[in-house]
């Protein structure tokens, strides 16, 4: 009875132990630095794990969503990897600043000119986009990740309200409430403003201490100048009672 007691324990112990040492499911995702706020600009970064002991990924496809396309992508430069960025005509025309944009990124594509990711690491890869688009809560990219065996993930699956997380889902980026009137953007003109309404408070803030230093100084002579007159006046009368006597 013992003997059989002790097993069902060691049983129970070694699943647990599978269950905590198992590693946990990771895919591509996406996150923005900072806020990614509707109307605006923001810097995204699409994280990429390997999830291989015996490959290295060497290339990450993002697709751009076609039903609301941005009409500013721009990467940043890696070292060890090379970027492709294919733009595509729009069937309806965007107005950015004013202008009518035709065109917009459809892909970004990293392929690595080096070792790639190795097992054990991930790599964040960096995108500044906007405009966001205003109608919508979320953006959903299609990504693939291909390794060094060949072996192709293509991480697409869109996540659909109250089930279960998908095998393979696609990196989903969340968007918040526009904050301000540019939407969270900062324009040359707001930083100029800044500026110089900075160095007016600097101005008038010495200003202030200058005029209160003046005044200090205008009280403290008085003060020496009254003592100095009250100490002629006590002089004198000494002087003069010493000639009485």
């Amino acid at each position: 009875m013992k003997a059989s007691r002790i097993a069902a324990v060691t049983a129970v112990a070694g699943t647990a132990v599978l269950a905590v040492s198992s590693p946990a499911f990771a895919h591509v995702s996406v996150q923005p630095e900072g806020t990614a706020a509707k109307g605006g600009y923001a810097v995204i970064d699409f994280k990429v794990p390997n999830e291989r002991d015996n490959a290295s990924t060497t290339k990450l496809e993002v697709n751009f969503p076609a039903d609301h396309p941005l009409a500013s992508v721009m990467p940043q430069p890696m070292a060890g990897w090379k970027v492709e960025v294919t733009k595509s005509k729009l069937a309806k025309p965007l107005e950015m600043h004013g202008e009518k944009i035709d065109e917009a990124v459809t892909k970004v594509t990293w392929t690595a000119e080096d070792k790639g990711i190795e097992p054990g690491y991930f790599q964040k890869f960096p995108l500044s986009v906007g405009a966001l688009p205003e109608d919508t809560d979320e953006l959903v990219f299609k990504a693939i990740q291909t390794y060094s065996n060949k072996e192709v993930v293509r991480w697409i699956e869109v996540q659909q309200k109250g089930q279960e997380e998908p095998e393979n889902p696609a990196p989903a980026l969340a968007l918040s409430a526009a904050t301000d009137d540019h939407h969270g953007t900062t324009t040359a003109e707001d930083t100029a403003a800044k500026t110089e309404t900075t160095a007016s408070d600097e101005s008038d803030s010495s200003s202030g201490g200058s005029d209160t230093t003046a005044r200090v100084l205008g009280v403290v002579g008085i003060v020496v100048g009254a003592a100095g007159v009250a100490y002629g006046v006590l002089a004198g009368r000494r002087r003069s009672t010493g000639s009485e006597a």
